[in-house]
Parts: structure tokens; sequence; C-alpha cells
């Protein structure tokens, strides 16, 4: 069995020559990786081998994209593949093909070669490494095809390095310790489901409800005191041996947007269960309790109320909303308790600030930041603010072929051009994001100018000065435009969250975590808001980010991230928890 001491050690051939079934018919990766021994652990061989390729000009990564057969083309026919890519093919069942399957692939790397002038390339072993189905090879060969051809190369590259990766990790013979777990587990719980043919989970939802009981399951079985509270929140605690100790606290949301991902929020959780179970397992206890946290709502799908699960552990829930409706009229204090929930308990949740370390949170990062640097980690600076409005514009709906252009009070219009303006006013800043997410047209019909209109607004930065002045300029246009147009129009704040900077001391010891991975720190901005906001009001707070695959995509099925991510994710945090220390410098 080769080890990474071995690798280290031996003189440069050897090194080449153990690595050569790494990445197919190109040597002069590891040798020119072999200059960056002795490496401190498997990450930082991967990383350097990485890093070749990166630095590396375009003809040679070309030639590297080229040396890859063809899935099922007409090496592996005849049987010509190299051990490493025979073995990879047949873990997706690419040798047991229908004749249709293979027609269709066969089309499809014809087309693909047509296209970019070099095969198609896919870690075909996929996130977890037990192999993608035929099915999904052949939605994403169809899926990228229509990519340029820059960004096919790059996720070519992406997936070269991804093989490369779990041809490591079998000549070394590792295994992970955390991730496979994690990614079983967010497979299960996506199993469960509002919708038939998609992920959903919404808040008080029977879906939702099942999602809680297995997470409790889980906490539990990882050797946690575990309680879902009044509000929905599943709580587990792996309790230290001190008495009065304080608690660092973690997780996520484990509800969805409508046809959401795997991994977004539920990372957070499972993460620091499997953490919580390995303790368990080694009989090991933490100088603190460590608490976990399953955040019942923060994506507001059902309710239209954000971070219900969080604001409710801050002591800032507004029992208001209680009153609030879903689209079939059913109350937030009806769902509730439906589900068996004591709401006169929701006050109780509140944490005192005074008991608590901080609260750290997990999350994949839903943006291309991480994956276009090669890393797998990245220490999260601060969590920008958010301001999100509903616009209604009311016009006059008339006949499309006799109301001349100069009369028109068509809302959609209007509305068209504050998309625009949204967009222009946006692009001022580096940091600030706009977004129009719903755009409506109710009762519309193709040969009526529309009368009104309905649209949402989403305005982001990480300086709220910056985001505010952006709002300021916005509902200005807004209103300059609809007076212009002679447009009635009402406008409903639907969220404003501060921006929430991530304490110095715990970026610090994330960033010292996963130095001692032997990875390079790195810090960037979350454009996305985290539970972590909401928690920002009674404790510090801070973030670690995974690396997101799929172009950095979220909130869509596309979300993916690998085994091995989740696992060093896992390990960094287990590190930052046994190295904690309270110190407020």
């Amino acid at each position: 069995m080769t080890t990474l001491s071995e690798l280290n050690s031996c003189d440069s051939a050897t090194f080449v020559d153990r690595l050569r079934g790494i990445y197919e018919h190109s040597p002069w990766i590891p040798e020119r990786a072999a200059a960056r021994r002795p490496f401190a652990s498997l990450a930082a061989l991967k990383l350097a081998l990485q890093d070749v390729v990166s630095a590396a000009t375009l003809d040679e990564q070309l030639g590297l994209i080229r040396a890859h057969p063809e899935l099922t083309g007409k090496a592996a026919v005849a049987g010509q593949l190299t051990a490493e890519s025979t073995s990879e093919q047949a873990k997706s069942g690419l040798h047991l093909c229908s004749a249709e399957e293979f027609a269709t692939l066969h089309q499809l790397n014809a087309n693909y070669n047509a296209r970019f002038g070099f095969p198609f390339i896919l870690a075909v072993k996929g996130p977890t490494g037990q192999g993608l189905t035929r099915q999904v090879v052949i939605s994403t060969f169809a899926r990228r095809l229509k990519n340029q051809r820059a960004d096919e190369i790059a996720e070519c590259l992406r997936q070269i390095k991804r093989i490369a990766e779990i041809r490591l990790n079998d000549l070394l013979s590792v295994q992970l310790e955390f991730g496979p777990a994690i990614m079983q587990w967010s497979e299960d719980l996506a199993a469960w489901s509002d919708d038939e043919d998609a992920l959903t989970c919404a808040y008080m939802t029977p879906a939702h409800r099942k999602t809680a009981t297995q997470l409790l399951e889980w906490m539990r079985a990882a050797g946690m005191d575990a309680h879902i509270d009044a509000v929905g929140n599943v709580v587990g605690i792996y309790r230290c041996d001190t008495p009065g100790a304080k608690t660092l606290m973690t997780g996520s949301h484990y509800d969805t947007v409508r046809n959401g991902g795997k991994y977004d929020g539920r990372l957070g959780i499972l993460l620091p269960i499997a953490i919580a179970r390995h303790l368990h397992a080694r009989g090991e206890k933490l100088p603190f309790n460590f608490e976990v946290v399953g955040f019942a709502e923060e994506e507001g799908v059902r309710f239209k109320s954000t971070f219900l699960g969080s604001t409710a552990v801050t002591g800032r829930f507004d029992l208001s909303l209680l009153e609030q409706t879903d689209a079939d009229g059913v109350s937030m204090r009806e769902a509730l308790l439906a589900a068996g929930h004591d709401i006169a308990r929701i006050p109780a949740i509140a944490r005192d600030p005074a008991d608590l370390l901080g609260f750290v949170e997990v999350h994949i990062e839903q943006g291309p930041v991480l994956l276009e640097r090669d890393l797998p980690l990245g220490v999260v600076t601060a969590i920008a603010g958010s301001s999100r409005y509903l616009l209604e514009l009311t016009g006059l709906a008339s006949h499309a072929g006799t109301t001349p252009m100069t009369m028109r009070k068509d809302a959609a219009a209007a509305a068209a051009e504050i998309v625009l303006l949204l967009e222009q006013r946006c692009a001022q800043a580096p940091s600030l994001v706009g977004t129009v997410g719903q755009l409506q047209v109710p009762g519309g019909s193709v040969n009526v100018v529309p009368g009104a209109c309905k649209l949402s607004l989403d305005i982001r930065a990480a300086d709220d000065a910056v985001r505010q002045a952006a709002v300021k300029d916005i509902l200005d246009g807004i209103a300059a435009i609809c007076a212009r147009r002679q447009i009635e129009y009402t406008l409903q704040l639907l969220l404003d969250a501060s921006a929430a900077p991530c304490a110095s001391r715990l970026m610090r010891q994330f960033g010292d975590a996963i130095e001692r991975a032997a990875l390079p720190r790195f810090e960037l901005l979350s454009g996305a808001g985290h539970d972590a906001m909401a928690m920002a009001a009674i404790t510090d707070v801070a973030m670690l980010f995974t690396r997101c695959g799929n172009g950095g995509i979220s909130h869509n099925p596309l979300e993916t991230m690998t085994a091995d991510d989740a696992d060093i994710a896992a390990r960094v945090l287990l590190d930052f928890l046994r190295n904690y220390h309270s110190d407020r410098a």
C-alpha cells in the first residue's frame, strides 16, 4: 500500500511512477508537483497537483483533456481504457448501457467533440465516489453541451481534478471519516418533500415534520440530549462534564426553497451531528457544551417570514407573525398547533447571551468563488445585509390593438423599466447586488395592455450604507417611472436585515484550523443570508464555507458538493472545537 510518507521520501522518478495513473497519460503533472514535497497532508498533495494543472498553459490543459477517453467510446468498446478509466466507467454501469442509451451517448460524444474539439470529461464516480447513474451522466452531458467553450474547458479541468482526487484516495486507501455519512444523510432527508418530483420542504408541512423527527433521532444516536422546541427547531446538546459550562452553538436550517438542493442549510446540521457522533464514540468531551440547532425556518417559503427559528432563539420572534397565512389560508398559528406545538412556549426558547461562547455555521458557499480557486474551504468575513420588497403596479388594462402607444398605462412596461433600473444601479458597487426574482402579470392576456404587475425587489450589500443608498435611489426611481407612466403603486417591505460582520477571533481560529489541515487560509464575503445573521444579535458569529460544485449553483436541484469536501470541513470544524479558546482579541 502506498503511503503519503513514502511519496514524500522517495526519489522524484518513483514519485512520478507511483502517481502515473492519477492523471490520464500526463506524467508532467506529478513531475512538476514533486518539487513541492514534503506534503503535510493528503489535502496538501491534492492541492499541489491541482495547482500544477491550473498553472499549465492552455495547450497543456487541452492536451490533458484530450488524453481522456470518451464515455462508452471506441476505446471503451475495444477494451483499450486505462485500468482506472475502466473501473470508473463500470462504477456508473456505462458498460451495461442499453442500445438506446449507447446510441444517445454516441451522438452526444459526436456533438460535443464537434462543438468543443475535445472529449466530454465527467467524474462518473460522482460526489460520493459511489458512481452516478447512467441517467444522470446523460442529463449532465446534454446540459453541458450548452456551455461556452471557455466555461467548458474550466469545467473539464475541475472534473479531472475530482477524478484525480478519487484516484488518490484509492491509491492511498483513504477511508473518509465523516463525508460519506454526511452525504448519505443528505440523501435520506431529500426523500421527504412537499413536491413529488422536486425537493421542497416548507415550514410545518408533513415533509418538514418528518425531517425534524429524523434529525432528532440522529442527534440522540450521536449521544446528544435532543428535543424539538415550540417553533420547530431541532436542538441537540453534546454536554461537557463541567457543571455550569458555557455553550458553543452551531447549526443551520432544514427547510428548503421550492425545488431546492440537498445541502443548503442541511449541511450545517448534519456535519456537526457527525462530529458529535465521533466524539461520543471516542468517549471524548469538549470543555464546553456543544449545541447543534436545526433551525425550523429560514427561507420563508410558506409564510413569507424568514429566520423564524433563529429569531426565536435570539428572543426576537414576532408573535404577530402567527396570524400570517399561507396560500391556502392556513395561519402559522394553526399550522403549529396542528403539529402539536405549544405556541405559548415560544418566548421561552430565547437564550441568555451570557451562557454562549459564540455561534458558528458551516454552509455551502452557494457561489463559485471557492470553486474557481480550487479551494474546498473559506472563512466568511461578513454576511451581506438585505432589503426585500414586494411591489404592485396598477395601470389600466386596455385593448392591445386600439390603444395608441402614447396613451397606454402599461404596468408591465413600467415593471420592465424598474428591472433595468435595479440592474443598472446595483452594478455601481462591487459588493452590491439586486434581483427581481418574481415578476407576474396577473390575469394577463396576449391582446390586452397589462393593467397590473407584481414584482419582488432584493437588494444586498456587505456595507449597510451602500445598500441603503441604493435602496433610496431605486425607490426614488420607481416613483419617477410610475409618475411618468401614470401608474399607481404600493410597496411592501418584506425584510430589512443589517449586514452581519463575523467576529475576528472566531475567523482567526477557523483560519488557524484550515492551515493546520495544510490548506491556505482564504476569506470571502457571503452574499446570501444565513441564520448566523440573526444569531449575531446575541453572540459572536462566524461561518465556514465549503465549495459548491456545478458552477457554484444553489437553490437548484443541481446544487452539489463532494464527500471529500464535507469530510475536510468536518475535520476542520472538529479541530476548531478542540482548539477553541474564548479570547476576545
